[in-house]
């Protein structure tokens, strides 16, 4: 039986969502925007999900935008508010989501905004030192991960968020790996992305949160849904599926967290115990409960990988949306992990739900690891 544990890539739909949301693919199928019987009952759905979205983000329901996951929150988020500024100078850092680098980098290109990668230290970490140092007059907006895609450091957002509100500057909180583990409440952000299948919603749902005050240039024009921010005629579905997996996700937040947290701490002192220079990537204690990064040098990552699914362990090398890639992760190079090491990166993130120890884990992975490295 294999034992998937590549949960930062994708999660399975919970019977919860799936549930909540077949009702608006079959019996209330109208379009929320049609002024009538059918489409009042979808948009009522709809309504109903941004407040439940709203309430565990701690926004407003007129905060909220539907949108198709992650990567198009954060295109939306990062180019809506710096386009509708008018200023051209974006903060982010190095070791982001590549929607968020790709969006700064168009930016760039094509705007004339001035991307400044604010300085973050070998766990991954931006101080509000570094940020302070790093904001200007004309920034328009501060955008970087609650945590790390890859190798799970939180960033303490509220602390960034008081150093950019000194300076009148918006936080653009991208909190897709951190949905379901960290408070989305009280982080201070004034935009929040979260993807649906990173907590049991469908794959295709996504979340936009950005506080009605900032003047925001939406990406998508026509008939003005979501409050003119992005037209299309919604998936009210996947809006109940979403707004139903986060509600579950932020109920079971506090237990997942501190159970998962000694499973992997467990698991990830059996894997340095067994594996001679395996070392650990990103923040020692402030990261996920559910992530564990490894670099195993003299191996190459890509091939442990082959070998733990032989032997029943589903992982990955670090980010999905750069897998097959046969570059070094950007966001270990960014921590001064050398390329060479970079390449023999492993990545385990731990479902919700989890209880059994992980000791058989970290002995496939020792074997792995040794069968790699006698190959030469």
């Amino acid at each position: 039986m294999t034992l998937y544990l590549d949960n930062a890539a994708t999660t399975p739909v919970r019977p919860e969502a799936l549930e909540a949301m077949a009702p608006y693919l079959t019996r209330f199928f109208g379009n929320p925007s049609s002024h009538h019987e059918v489409g009042e009952a979808a948009a009522s759905a709809l309504d109903d999900a941004r407040a439940r979205v709203a309430a565990v983000l701690g926004m407003r329901a007129g905060d909220v935008m539907f949108t198709s996951g992650g990567t198009e929150s954060n295109n939306a988020a990062i180019k809506g508010i710096v386009l509708g500024s008018g200023k051209k100078h974006l903060v982010t850092t190095a070791i982001e989501h590549e929607s968020v680098l790709a969006s700064a980098d168009y930016l760039a290109r094509l705007h004339g905004v001035d991307v400044t990668r604010a300085a973050i230290d070998g766990a991954g970490t931006l101080t509000p030192a570094a940020l302070a140092d790093a904001l200007r007059d004309d920034t328009a907006l501060v955008s970087i991960g609650y945590a790390n895609n890859e190798v799970g450091t939180i960033q303490d957002a509220a602390a960034l968020a008081a150093v950019a509100h000194a300076r009148g500057v918006p936080l653009h909180l991208d909190a897709v790996q951190a949905a379901g583990w960290l408070a989305l409440s009280g982080t201070g952000a004034d935009a929040i992305t979260v993807a649906g299948h990173k907590i049991g919603a469908p794959k295709g749902t996504g979340i936009l949160a950005v506080r009605g005050r900032l003047p925001f240039e939406p990406l998508l024009h026509g008939g003005g849904q979501e409050r003119g921010r992005r037209s299309g005629t919604p998936d009210v579905a996947g809006a109940v599926a979403i707004a139903r997996a986060l509600e579950l996700a932020e109920a079971e937040r506090s237990d997942e967290a501190v159970r998962v947290s000694a499973l992997r701490d467990a698991f990830v002192a059996r894997v340095l115990a067994l594996v001679p220079g395996a070392r650990v990537t990103g923040h020692p204690e402030h990261r996920l409960p559910g992530t564990a990064s490894f670099v195993f040098p003299g191996t190459n990552g890509e091939t442990v990988l082959l070998e733990l699914e032989r032997r029943g362990v589903v992982s990955s090398s670090g980010s999905a949306c750069a897998a097959g890639s046969d570059e070094a992760s950007h966001v270990l190079l960014a921590l001064g992990i050398a390329h060479d090491d970079a390449r023999t990166a492993v990545r385990f993130t731990l479902p919700h739900g989890l209880t059994a120890s992980l000791e058989p884990v970290a002995d496939a992975v020792a074997a792995a690891v040794s069968a790699v490295g006698s190959r030469g």
